[in-house]
């Protein structure tokens, strides 16, 4: 089910986003993806054990205008945002120790240019 992680569309990401302190993961799945489920319960999990960083989830299906402005290509796509600011993509496994690694290892290097 979709409403697992609190969710995003092309009229408020920008602005939400803009509002959070800190590391925020925005994850972009679709209903019927089965490794975007796995994601889903992954990022829930982490969410539970790193308070600190905000984890939200576009639905590309329904968010066609933001998947491309992001150049979603494949499910599910994650990218980090740092003080509401596009910091980079993340890619890992569906597993909440290595999305926090990667979370981290994104963290650790300097923000890229916003698609």
């Amino acid at each position: 089910r979709m409403n697992d992680l609190p969710s995003l569309t092309q009229y408020d990401l920008h602005h939400r986003l803009a509002e959070v302190a800190g590391p925020a993961v925005v994850c972009f799945t679709a209903p019927a993806c089965g490794s975007c489920r796995q994601m889903r319960r992954a990022l829930a999990a982490l969410r539970g054990a790193r308070s600190a960083v905000s984890v939200f989830e576009v639905d590309a299906q329904h968010e066609a205008g933001l998947a491309r402005e992001f150049g979603v290509f494949h499910l599910p796509a994650l990218f980090l945002f740092v003080d509401g600011e596009y910091h980079r993509p993340v890619e890992a496994e569906p597993l909440p120790e290595r999305l926090a690694a990667a979370i981290d290892a994104a963290l650790a290097l300097p923000p890229v240019e916003a698609p």
